[in-house]
């Protein structure tokens, strides 16, 4: 994984859609992990919904309030399966946290597969019935920021839950 200290967290990224919350939950029961969903955490910590605080304090508040919950579930002492908004790579210093904290993992599927997951996208404020293109878009807009954070890819497309997460773990594990 790495030389002297292994990090600690496996951390899940990618597209809305790609399988970060549905992976996770199932690598954390085979690893005998707590899973930690930063969406939810911003959610608990809130009382709100992440559509809610994106149409009442804006994109820029969520996106500060994701930056608390990514440092809270990096910070943690035990090893956890973590999945991450799929914009909070977007963000500098959620990189660098999740980069030392953990082994990253992107997953990915074609924006089409990615909008089949999701249908209308309506409690998702980036997508919310606009289509295929804004997935499309987000795919190009945030391709760097996944890649650069990224120690391995993997390509839910096809897959099921369980073989998604024996091929996280796989990796994971190499």
């Amino acid at each position: 994984m790495t030389d002297g200290e292994p990090r600690r967290h496996l951390v899940l990224v990618g597209l809305m859609g790609a399988g970060k919350t549905s992976v996770g939950a199932r690598s954390a029961e085979l690893l005998s992990r707590p899973f930690v969903d930063t969406d939810d955490v911003v959610e608990a910590t809130t009382g709100t919904s992440v559509a809610e605080l994106f149409a009442t304090q804006g994109e820029s508040r969520f996106r500060e309030l994701e930056r608390r919950a990514v440092a809270d579930a990096c910070e943690s002492p035990a090893p956890a399966v973590i999945a991450c908004g799929g914009g909070a790579v977007v963000d500098p210093e959620n990189r660098r946290r999740l980069r030392r904290a953990g082994f990253v993992v992107w997953l990915q599927a074609p924006p089409s597969t990615l909008m089949a997951r999701v249908g209308t996208g309506a409690e998702r404020p980036l997508l919310s019935g606009r289509g295929t293109a804004t997935m499309e878009r987000l795919a190009v807009v945030r391709a760097a920021a996944y890649e650069a954070v990224a120690d391995a890819t993997v390509d839910t497309d096809g897959r099921t839950i369980d073989e998604v997460a024996a091929s996280v773990l796989e990796v994971y594990a190499a």
